[in-house]
Parts: C-alpha cells; structure tokens; sequence
C-alpha cells in the first residue's frame, strides 16, 4: 500500500482549521445555491436586489464570513498541496507570503464589496 503524506499534523491548527472552514463552506454553499438558484431564479438576481440583501445583517455577515472563510480554506489548501508536491526551503517560504499577501488581498477586496452592497461606504 501506498504510504499516505500530509503537510498537515493532525491536530495542528492549521488541519483544525482546514476540516472546521471545510463544514462551515458546505453549510453556506448550500444556502447560497438554495437562496440564489431556487429563491431568486438566476435571471432575477440584479445589482439592487443583492444591495438589498446585503443591507440585512445576519444576510451580510453571513456572506462576510462566507468570503473569509473560502479565502482562508482556498489558500491554505494551495499551500499544502505544494508542500505535500515537495515544495520546500525558501520557495516554500516566498509561496507563503505570496498566497499571504493573495488571500489578504481578495478578503480585503471582497469585504470592501460587501461594505458598499450594504450601504456602509
């Protein structure tokens, strides 16, 4: 049998984190696809409605943490499929910060869009 890697520890916090955003997506997808493809059909979803529903606030901080999370689980599972590729010594440091700096920068952006479809900016 094929001997099993993982970058990750089991019980580190970055495996805890990865397995508790992975629960958290398959939840808020779920409503997502419910609440934009069975709600409101495609077709319906325009630039006021999705200010409207991103002026309620359980809507908004749900979506908010929605784009976190994904940000976080995207990046750190492209970080440890690198490493599980053998990415090591001082690429794996400079792909660190890259996708650091990528995933700070989509939260950032996503969380300024969420701000202005709320009415706050």
């Amino acid at each position: 049998m094929a001997e099993r890697y993982s970058s990750f520890q089991s019980g580190s916090m970055t495996w805890f984190l990865q397995r508790v955003t992975a629960a958290f997506l398959v939840v808020v997808l779920a409503f997502h696809f419910f609440l934009l493809h069975f709600v409101h059909h495609p077709a319906e979803v325009t630039f006021a409605g999705t200010q409207g529903r991103m002026s309620d606030w359980g809507y908004f901080l749900t979506m908010t943490l929605f784009l976190i999370t994904a940000t976080f689980h995207g990046v750190n599972g492209v970080y440890a499929a690198l490493v599980n590729q053998g990415l090591s010594g001082s690429q794996q440091t400079a792909v660190k910060w890259v996708l650091v700096v990528a995933g700070v920068l989509l939260a950032g952006q996503g969380t300024y869009v969420a701000l202005v479809m709320n009415g706050m900016i």
